[in-house]
C-alpha cells in the first residue's frame, strides 16, 4: 500500500473512534444531530458500535496490508454515511451538522475509498 492510503484510512480509523468515543457521553451537537433526524436515544449505541466496528475493520486492513478488507471497511463507512445523508434529507435537517459534519464525513470516506482503491 502506498503511504497516502495509508495515511487517509488511518484518519479516518481514528476519527471514527474518536467519534465513537465522544458518543459515550455525547456533547451537545451530537444529541442535536442525532435527536434531529429523529433517532431514537435507546438506539444511540447502535452507533457507537458500528463506527467502533469499521474503525475496527480499517485498521484490520492496514494492520494485514490486505486491501480488499480495507476497501470493504471504508466501503462500509461510505454506505453508513450515505444512510446518514438520506436521514438528514428526510427529516429535513439540513442545517450545519448536515453540511460540515455528515457531508464532511461523507466526503473524506469516499476520497479514502477512491485513493484506496486506485492503489
Amino acid at each position: 500500500m502506498f503511504t497516502i492510503q495509508i495515511t487517509l484510512a488511518a484518519l479516518l480509523a481514528l476519527t471514527l473512534a474518536g467519534d465513537a468515543l465522544l458518543s459515550l457521553r455525547p456533547p451537545a451537537f451530537i444529541a442535536d444531530c442525532l435527536d434531529g433526524v429523529g433517532f431514537p436515544r435507546d438506539w444511540w449505541w447502535s452507533l457507537i458500535l458500528i463506527k467502533l466496528l469499521a474503525a475496527g475493520g480499517i485498521a484490520a486492513g492496514l494492520i494485514l496490508d490486505d486491501a480488499s478488507l480495507l476497501a470493504a471497511a471504508v466501503a462500509g463507512v461510505v454506505a453508513y454515511f450515505i444512510a446518514a445523508a438520506i436521514a438528514h434529507v428526510r427529516a429535513g435537517f439540513l442545517g450545519a451538522a448536515f453540511w460540515g459534519n455528515c457531508l464532511g464525513m461523507l466526503a473524506f470516506a469516499l476520497v479514502t475509498l477512491g485513493v484506496v482503491l486506485a492503489g
